[in-house]
């Protein structure tokens, strides 16, 4: 079943004339859903009239893609039509009927003619219009012809979309959490986990009811409700109450409080007051607004939203009684902090259509992982580069990475030619990458990764090791062959004869494994140690470290910096 949100003035029939199209009464954001006329496919949320009724529009034709607008032919357009009007068409409204009503009071001719020439040039410009009355049933077969030819028109919900109830309402039961919204999108089945905004927390789906209102008691739990539907979910877990503005899929969602979006306005968006509401769903959240281009602005919200890039909503000014639509474009946007930083991303933004695609996404961020690009609502692009498992990276920013790590490698031989290559971690560093993993994949002929480090395309140079200190290395190798760990100390070195320049100059030559606080060890000791602590259960201690690699804390804690360093280790902070 299609839903479409009623609007108009308060007391132009709107109830009246669903009341006779249905077979319930109708409701909405504040009430209950209303069915489909008798054999038709279109049902409607009615919401209420007076002061409330602009924000109950916004809420209602958030959620719903068509509108059934009435104009009553006794009174005409009025100031709230016309800012119902507004409202809906900086939504992008532009499935809809219009109705002019009590037709049984007043000639309609004139008011039908009135109000198609308010509907043209908006998103409803073209909408089919009927003259009806729900007193004498003049009209109606036309209407619900009308809607039913809408119903056949409207998009059909994604039954695999992931899951957003707006809830516009919500209260506790018995220790459960009832929620009652409309379903956009996806399937909603018991024994769903759902996160609960704003808190945060997790709950699960105990029953669905599908068809009416809060706590729609004519309709039993069914096993499963798809968008678009009125759904009261009863929820077991996260935060309990009243408090709850939406119900979503964990994992599809991006939850922010900081957006850019683009603006739809008849003046720039630096016209716009600093302080508005966003109307979003049927959440309706204080912000902050920043321009940044003509069309382009920063939100900061006073509460988190779970959002896709792309997302529409609605600005308002209820005081100046004004409003911009907006759409969502970058939903984890970067931070203005430097002169000129606002400037160059208004220049940025103004490249980017109101729906950004997956691509554009990942140019600007650079590497992603891909569960941080889908819950943005985008699909990987097919020619994002894959470095690794979970990362996806943007190709030309990938080449990008390529070239100036060719070029790290070349100043670093430059500079410290006795240093053996690059460090994994400075790699990262260096480039600005979250992950030495991503270094580690940049790495390709004629550069190589050895021991942790990045070089070029020459061999590491190997120096020559004078007879004396060759011999000390081989002192030193017959005693750490019983015990691979067992580094001497500082005295013993010197007995063998390995301090000071003999000892660097067996490190040039890849005789030694040299760690810190004065720990050597031969080479290769450091993987045998990964392979030994690997299959440890994870996470483990320094002195369990010690105790697998049979050697003191000292010589342990040295190892665990040293694989930590290159990548290999994790340490966690007890």
């Amino acid at each position: 079943m299609h839903l479409a949100v009623t609007a108009g003035h308060a007391g132009h029939g709107k109830s009246a004339l669903v009341r006779a199209l249905t077979v319930r009464d109708p409701a909405g954001p504040g009430g209950a859903g209303a069915g489909p006329p008798a054999g038709g496919r279109i049902g409607f949320i009615d919401v209420p009239g007076g002061e409330r009724s602009v924000p109950a529009v916004i809420a209602g034709a958030a959620t719903v893609p068509a509108v059934l607008f009435a104009v009553a032919a006794d009174e005409g357009w009025t100031a709230q039509s016309a800012e119902h009007l507004a409202a809906l068409d900086a939504l992008g409204v532009r499935h809809g009927v219009l109705a002019v009503t009590r037709s049984d009071l007043a000639d309609p001719r004139l008011v039908l003619r009135q109000a198609r020439e308010r509907l043209a040039g908006t998103a409803l410009g073209g909408v089919e219009a009927v003259a009806v009355s729900a007193v004498t049933g003049a009209g109606l077969d036309e209407l619900a012809a009308a809607l039913d030819r809408l119903a056949a028109r409207l998009p059909v919900p994604d039954p695999d979309a992931p899951v957003r109830l707006w809830a516009d309402h919500a209260d506790s039961d018995g220790g459960l959490t009832v929620v009652t919204g409309t379903l956009g999108g996806g399937t909603v089945r018991p024994g769903d986990e759902l996160v609960l905004l704003p808190s945060g927390g997790r709950a699960r789906v105990e029953a669905v009811e599908s068809g009416g209102g809060p706590r729609a008691r004519p309709f039993a739990p069914s096993a499963r409700a798809r968008g678009f539907a009125r759904v009261t979910l009863s929820l077991r877990g996260g935060a309990p109450g009243p408090a709850v503005t939406a119900a979503v899929a964990p994992g599809r969602w991006t939850l922010t409080a900081c957006v850019d979006v683009r603006t739809r306005f008849g003046e720039a968006s630096g016209r716009l007051a600093r302080q508005m509401i966003l109307h979003l769903g049927s959440a309706a959240v204080p912000v902050r607004l920043r321009p940044l281009g003509p069309d382009t602005a920063r939100l900061t919200l006073n509460a988190r939203l779970a959002l896709h890039v792309g997302d529409t909503g609605l600005l308002r000014d209820a005081a100046r009684r004004t409003v911009a639509g907006v759409s969502v474009l970058d939903v984890r946007p970067p931070p203005l902090v430097r002169r000129g930083d606002a400037a160059a991303r208004a220049r940025e933004l103004a490249s980017w259509p109101d729906r950004p695609g997956g691509a554009v996404i990942l140019a600007r961020h650079g590497v992603l992982r891909r569960s941080e690009l889908e819950p943005m609502g985008c699909a990987p692009p097919p020619d994002a580069v894959v470095p690794d498992d979970g990362w996806l990276a943007d190709p030309g920013h990938w080449a990008s990475l390529r070239e100036r790590l060719g070029e790290e490698v070349a100043r670093h031989a430059a500079e410290r030619p006795r240093a053996p290559g690059v460090p994994l971690e400075t790699v990262r560093l260096r480039l600005g990458l979250p992950s030495r993993r991503l270094a580690a994949a940049l790495v390709r002929p004629p550069l190589r990764l050895e021991g942790g480090r990045v070089h070029g395309p020459a061999a590491p140079a190997r120096s020559a090791m004078p007879p004396g200190i060759a011999a000390a290395v081989e002192r030193l190798r017959a005693e750490l062959s019983r015990a691979p760990f067992d580094a001497p100390a500082a005295e013993r070195l010197a007995e063998l004869g390995l301090t000071g320049g003999a000892l660097a100059a067996a490190e040039r030559a890849g005789a030694v494994l040299r760690l810190g606080d004065g720990v050597v060890l031969l080479p290769g000791a450091d993987r045998e140690a990964l392979r030994i602590l690997s299959a440890l259960p994870q996470p483990f201690t320094p002195g369990q470290a010690g105790h697998a690699l049979a050697t003191s804390r000292r010589v342990a804690v040295a190892l665990l910096r040293h694989l930590d360093h290159l990548g290999f280790t994790e340490r966690r902070r007890s």
